[in-house]
């Protein structure tokens, strides 16, 4: 099990006892309009049940990929899921992050998808990584830029069209951090 510590969070995969705290920050009406549906949700009308089902998506993706999106802690408090995430339908890996309200505009995606970068690059030796949201979404888009990643095309992706991808590789990722070393 992979577990990483920011300079203020904690980020360790999710476990089952994390359902309901989980459901409440991903299904929360401000999270859940920039995501996708989440598989389970609308038929079961359960989402604790839906989360679980994330949770074990997430640890099938540990264990066969050693890379799946961490559940974000700040003081012991489920705030959010972020890291790495392999994507099918692009054979890619995404670097993505989701926050509760309340932990918006304070740095934590930054400080997340750095870290994520870092563990993709450094220890699982990615080729490229990848990030996607809504055109709308220029929060996100604004943590992509500052995480150093360039845009290159739009997407469609499960039923959205106005898609935005960024992207960055390797060499692009070791010549920004060792600009920033200096």
């Amino acid at each position: 099990m992979t577990i990483l510590r920011t300079d203020r969070l904690a980020l360790r995969p999710l476990l089952p006892d994390d359902a309901e705290d989980y459901a409440a920050m991903r299904f929360h009406p401000e999270v859940a309009r920039w995501l996708p549906q989440a598989p389970g949700a609308q038929q079961e009308g359960d989402l604790a049940a839906a989360a679980r089902a994330t949770i074990e998506r997430f640890a099938a993706s540990w264990q066969a990929r050693r890379l799946a999106p961490w559940g974000i802690f700040h003081d012991g408090k489920l705030i959010g899921h972020g890291g790495l995430n392999y994507v099918p339908e692009f054979d890619a890996v995404e670097v993505l992050w989701a926050l509760h309200p309340e932990a918006w505009g304070k740095g934590y995606a930054t400080e997340v998808a750095e870290a994520a970068l870092a563990y993709g690059f450094e220890t699982l030796e990615l080729g490229s990584i990848f990030a996607i949201t809504l055109e709308s979404n220029t929060a996100s888009q604004a943590v992509m830029k500052r995480i150093g990643l360039t845009y290159r095309k739009r997407v469609d992706f499960k039923g959205f069209t106005d898609i935005v991808w960024f992207d960055i590789d390797r060499a692009a990722y070791a010549e920004r951090t060792s600009t920033a070393a200096r």
